[in-house]
């Protein structure tokens, strides 16, 4: 079955793999039973490849609240979504909603799921980022016309989601694979191992995650590659990741990325692919 080329990354996520997509489509094995995306992220891939049975997860309950919404409230989700205006005074009155928890909860999943999408499409740099108490705090992006209620997208999302067969998690990485059978595939996207301090940014949510977590990920890929199940992983080409993978297939490949935390600094920056397979 041809893929849908509108089915595409309803957000701008950190560390999106849109740029990355023909590298990383070289190495997705031709065949598997389930696709399993334990850091979903944005989508980018998940989105490309389009897989008929997936199991997807991100420790990020809004964004996981974005795409069950897409699904199931479709309809309800564009009509909230028509009802925002692109100015600063109403945008800090949306993206303050969170510092109010009562408030917040009060909010229908609907409302939530549109806020971010909102704040998404008209923050600066489009780039969804949270403090430590886990609220939004990017500032307003001063865009002329942002693309707000992008229909053809959220349909043709909303579409692959009701034919497809999809399980949206939210919660840890290794609960992701639990029960995962033999012919299944996992693609692994985690925050990334900072290049250097000032590029240290896993601001999307507020846990983090940090090298203890990066060798709890690789000791998950060693028990996926004893049983023989395939995994890709994307991660930053630092000496600290090349040496934890070393005994796995690594290709280096590169990007461009903002490549500190001030986001006006990009470079080409190296990036791993490693897998288990040839």
């Amino acid at each position: 079955m041809k893929n849908n080329p509108l089915v595409a990354p309803v957000l701008k996520w950190v560390g999106g793999k849109r740029q990355l997509l023909k590298d990383i489509g070289k190495h997705i094995p031709s065949k598997y039973s389930t696709y399993y995306e334990p850091f979903l992220g944005g989508g980018a891939v998940f989105f490309d490849l389009q897989p008929n049975k997936a199991v997807v997860n991100d420790i990020n309950e809004e964004l996981i609240n974005v795409y069950t919404v897409i699904r199931d409230n479709l309809e309800e989700l564009i009509e909230d979504l028509k009802k925002h205006k692109n100015e600063a005074g109403y945008y800090y009155e949306i993206r303050e909603l969170d510092r109010d928890k009562k408030k917040y909860n009060q909010l229908s999943n609907v409302e939530k799921a549109s806020r971010i999408i909102y704040l998404n499409k008209t923050c600066y740099n489009g780039l969804f980022r949270v403090n430590q108490q886990g609220e939004f705090n990017s500032p307003f992006g001063r865009y002329k016309n942002p693309n707000i209620v992008n229909e053809t997208i959220l349909r043709a999302v909303g579409n692959y989601f009701n034919k497809a067969k999809i399980t949206f998690k939210c919660g840890d990485f290794e609960e992701t694979v639990k029960g995962i059978r033999k012919g299944s595939f996992v693609y692994f996207d985690p925050p990334y191992d900072p290049v250097s301090d000032s590029a240290n940014f896993t601001g999307y949510d507020k846990g983090g995650f940090a090298r203890d977590e990066q060798v709890r990920l690789k000791k998950l890929c060693d028990k996926l590659n004893s049983r023989n199940i395939k995994f890709l992983l994307s991660n930053s080409a630092t000496d600290f990741i090349l040496e934890l993978y070393k005994d796995y297939n690594i290709t280096i490949v590169k990007a461009n990325r903002a490549i500190n935390s001030k986001g006006d600094k990009r470079g080409e920056v190296n990036e791993v692919l490693v897998k288990n397979y040839e």
